[in-house]
């Protein structure tokens, strides 16, 4: 059994990167929480493929501008906006404009799971 006084309170964002990048992935899980999330900082161009989540997911736009894709359906959006792919719809996004994109996309589960269509 795992008690809220053994979690440690602070995930240092180091521990989470991705590689060398600036992403961060964190799954709550192990930290007793009920979601999970990436907070995503791309340069123009930069998203993933085409993918899906058994679960919805959330994206909150911090800074900059984004194309996201759910299904057959392309939605831009600015900093302040928010927009959400339900369970299981194939979606991705694009950092557009010129300049960096700040998003955090919550997956409401403890751990990720993705399936990319190819």
């Amino acid at each position: 059994m795992t008690t809220t006084a053994s979690i440690p309170p602070i995930v240092p964002a180091d521990a989470i990167r991705l590689g060398s990048g600036r992403t961060l992935r964190f799954e709550g899980r192990g930290h007793g929480a009920a979601v999970s999330y990436f907070l995503v900082d791309n340069d123009p161009g930069q998203g993933p493929d085409l993918h899906r989540h058994p679960y919805p997911e959330t994206w909150v736009v911090l800074e900059g501008e984004v194309l996201l894709t759910i299904g057959e359906l392309e939605f831009a959006a600015t900093a302040g906006d928010t927009a959400t792919a339900p369970a299981g719809a194939w979606h991705r996004f694009v950092a557009t404009g010129t300049g960096r994109l700040r998003m955090v996309c919550i997956h409401a589960s403890d751990v990720i799971v993705q399936e990319f269509a190819e």
